[in-house]
């Protein structure tokens, strides 16, 4: 195998015509070059250079190698300083999956932190729920995936590694002029008798078992995934809702009123990354700033 090392001393013997000029500009001994030269020439399997009195001559398959070097060698310092740059955070790409309340609470301010601290560091931003996102992790589409579960997922997450960001509280949302809009809180069961307007597919079913614990099973009249749309409805008078406490601080609820639902009813918001990515710089930084932006 030619190593690197080897081309530098057959570029140096090349440029300066003798073993001891390449010998003082690589700060090194002759005899040294002299070894680096022959088992360069032993990996090749033929002779690079031909001794004519205290000069040296390079055969045509020294030529060959010495005009390949000097893209080989430029080649490798550029890789050499790119990679000191990702190590260093200088530069990185790191492509992140959020579920939507998480792209318009958690992320931006997350983000913006990280530019200001690594202008180097670019991320992408996509938007998918959970277990979609998930698998876009999985499946190498995505470096994070920010995703929420609702109490225990049964291993679900256990090949990954999992940064926990925050407990987020269900909402329960109510028309203006509901009897039940001034008051302090609601349970589930008060709102037995509603039509309901449901959000996300793991919500949905979040919030079935949820009704059927209370004792009744939800009439939902409407399901979207866009909590604008959820709260939209609400507002018109066409239904309640239970939303995650994130999803109602992004929209501002018009002709809605949001009211605490008691006993509460949680989601854990997390990080999900690879083993392997978690040690990539770029993306520990990245998982770092989410961290810090959640605890404020």
């Amino acid at each position: 195998m030619i190593e690197a090392r080897h081309l530098r001393v057959l570029r140096a013997v090349s440029t300066t015509g003798s073993f001891s000029a390449a010998a003082r500009e690589l700060g090194c001994t002759q005899p040294a070059v002299s070894q680096q030269m022959k088992a360069l020439e032993s990996s090749a399997g033929t002779t690079l250079l031909i001794r004519t009195g205290r000069e040296m001559r390079l055969t045509q398959a020294g030529e060959a190698l010495v005009r390949h070097a000097s893209g080989i060698l430029a080649g490798l310092t550029a890789a050499e300083e790119e990679v000191a740059a990702i190590a260093g955070l200088r530069a990185g790409r790191v492509r992140l999956v959020s579920f939507p309340s998480g792209s318009s609470t958690l992320v931006p301010g997350a983000l913006a932190a990280l530019r200001a601290e690594h202008p180097g560091t670019r991320v992408s931003l996509v938007e998918a729920e959970p277990p979609r996102s998930v698998d876009l992790l999985r499946e190498g589409d995505c470096d994070i995936a920010l995703a929420f579960r609702y109490g225990s997922t049964g291993g679900e997450w256990d090949d990954l590694v999992v940064r926990p960001l925050l407990t987020d509280r269900l909402i329960g949302l109510v028309p203006e002029g509901h009897r039940l809009a001034e008051a302090p809180s609601v349970s589930i069961g008060e709102l037995a008798g509603e039509s309901w307007i449901a959000g996300c597919p793991r919500c949905r079913r979040q919030l079935v078992e949820v009704c059927e614990e209370s004792g009744f099973t939800p009439r939902i009249d409407f399901a979207t995934d866009d909590y604008p749309a959820v709260m939209g409805l609400v507002g018109a008078g066409l239904g309640v809702a239970v939303l995650p406490e994130l999803a109602v601080e992004s929209v501002r609820p018009k002709g809605a009123r949001a009211v605490p639902v008691e006993p509460a009813i949680e989601r854990e918001i997390v990080a999900l990354t690879l083993p392997d990515l978690a040690r990539v710089p770029a993306v520990a930084a990245t998982l770092d700033q989410l961290s810090r932006t959640a605890a404020r």
